[in-house]
């Protein structure tokens, strides 16, 4: 969301220049895929790692050009409130040592950033959402000074014609009437991508949208909002209501949110670039001079500039990225529901987890997806974010065929009985090192046995404190989030941190 944008206003205003381009851009895709012009199997993968900024007292640091200045690498770039960071990891062949070799690489480029910034008064949370945050840090003067970030939250409040609201019940009341897009920038997530061949793309992505829901309850980690106790996974619907361009008549009509789960399982990379296209009003419709007919027809690969920005602009949970490296097109499946954090330990533990079952679930002679109809695939997400480690699914019975053999089962029962055996079988077949899938998958299986994940320790220490200590609401979330960031400097996975 990063990438550097500079527009007029009479740019802005050609949308039917833009519609023209967009749908040239899916017809030079779609004679793409056609004629096979993508990168051979490659079993690529890369990580995104949003970042939150807080100083010793575990308050909000709004200093994110301070930080990146400070720390002085490629690798870290702006996020859309200046309390936020990103990391990008570059991509990788998944099999060996990668999850090991990443820890590592991860582990020392983040205890790098720490230190440059504590030099700017500042220091590195991983966590879905800073439990500190209040609403007065998400003010359009917290907007990280980029030309897109700028144009991006006109933009949408223009399609809104009206303010943002935020109401989320969930074990408490949030409510709040008028919000900038700033309130979006709350929510940090771990992002995973995964290079697929085309004929390979639809089942990777179905797959990826079945078990959202199962991500979610393992990872949750972001159960406090503007100090209230929401959804263990806040983070969706929030996303979902502080992007939100739709007025309430809009809703009404059924019209499509841009942060989006789907409707429907898919049968090619195309359907979701044309449900763009045929669902979404552009948000910057912005062109450059490509040709992209003309690129592709003289032998060259089309960048497709209007559609990759189109599509960065449209917030699915499992979105489809069209890009371009050494010269050659590929496609990735950008897996982005899991929450940052808690530790490194535990990120790379859902990254296996996530990247070991997609493999078997996308190759099973009875697809997930054929098998449960998509509404109960989108249930199970919102389930998950709500309850986290504590939702209840619904998934296939074993020896049931058909979409009638649906019934309910504890998340961690059905990762510690069902999924959990393949996402080892999953990396075994990308040739991960046994040492290393059982220390992350292991790490799944404590969270499971023990019923603690992130979400779940946060509220838990925060409860704790009040009861033992008789701290207010606030003093206690302080509490907990300085004490957040002692153990996550520990590397230790969240499972072992004493509570309170």
């Amino acid at each position: 969301m990063g990438e550097k944008v500079v527009a007029t206003r009479a740019e802005l205003s050609d949308r039917q220049l833009y519609r023209r381009k967009l749908q040239l851009c899916l017809d030079v895709l779609e004679r793409m895929l056609r004629e096979e012009r993508f990168d051979r199997p490659k079993a690529m993968m890369g990580l995104e790692i949003e970042l939150n900024l807080a100083d010793e007292q575990g308050m909000p640091v709004l200093g994110n050009a301070q930080v990146l200045g400070s720390i002085a690498s490629a690798d870290f770039q702006t996020e859309l409130g200046q309390f936020n960071i990103e990391v990008n990891v570059a991509p990788r062949r998944l099999g060996g040592h990668v999850l090991e070799e990443l820890r590592e690489e991860i582990d020392i480029c983040l205890k790098y950033a720490d230190r440059k910034a504590a030099e700017v008064g500042a220091r590195i949370v991983m966590v879905g959402i800073l439990p500190t945050l209040d609403l007065d840090h998400t003010g359009l003067d917290a907007m990280s000074h980029n030309d897109r970030y700028t144009l991006l939250s006109d933009q949408i409040m223009a399609a809104r014609g009206e303010d943002i609201a935020i109401d989320i019940q969930g074990v408490e009341h949030l409510a709040v009437e008028s919000v900038s897009m700033v309130a979006e920038a709350a929510a940090t997530s771990l992002q995973l991508h995964l290079q697929v061949t085309p004929e390979r793309f639809a089942s990777v992505w179905n797959a990826a949208q079945a078990i959202s829901g199962v991500q979610l309850a393992l990872g949750a980690n972001s159960p406090f909002l503007f100090g209230r106790e929401l959804w263990r996974e806040t983070r969706p619907v929030l996303f979902q209501q502080a992007c939100d361009t739709r007025s309430a008549e809009l809703k009404a009509q059924g019209v499509r949110p841009i942060t989006w789960f789907g409707e429907r399982w898919v049968d090619s990379a195309y359907d979701l670039f044309a449900e763009n296209l045929r669902y979404f009003p552009a948000l910057l419709p912005i062109c450059d001079d490509e040709d992209p007919a003309k690129v592709l027809a003289s032998g060259g690969v089309p960048k497709l500039g209007e559609m990759r920005l189109h599509n960065g602009t449209i917030y699915r949970w499992n979105r489809p990225v069209y890009d371009v490296a050494d010269g050659v097109a590929h496609l990735r499946v950008e897996n982005r529901c899991l929450p940052a954090g808690p530790t490194v330990a535990d990120t790379l533990a859902n990254a296996a987890f996530y990247y070991g079952l997609v493999r078997v679930l996308a190759e099973q002679s009875r697809p997930i997806w054929t098998r449960m109809p998509f509404e109960r695939a989108d249930e199970n997400f919102q389930a998950g974010a709500r309850y986290g480690i504590e939702a209840v699914l619904q998934w296939p019975r074993s020896g049931r065929a058909g979409r009638g053999g649906l019934g309910p089962v504890a998340a961690t029962d059905l990762v510690l009985n069902e999924l959990l055996p393949m996402a080892h079988q999953g990396l075994d077949e990308w040739g991960v090192e046994p040492a290393d899938r059982d220390r992350y998958l292991g790490i799944i299986e404590q969270r499971c046995l023990r019923r603690t994940n992130g979400a779940a320790w946060q509220a838990a220490t925060v409860h704790r404190l009040r009861e033992n200590f008789g701290m207010d609401p606030q003093a206690a979330i302080a509490a907990m989030t300085r004490r957040y960031a002692e153990y996550m400097r520990t590397g230790e996975p969240v499972h072992t941190w004493p509570v309170g």
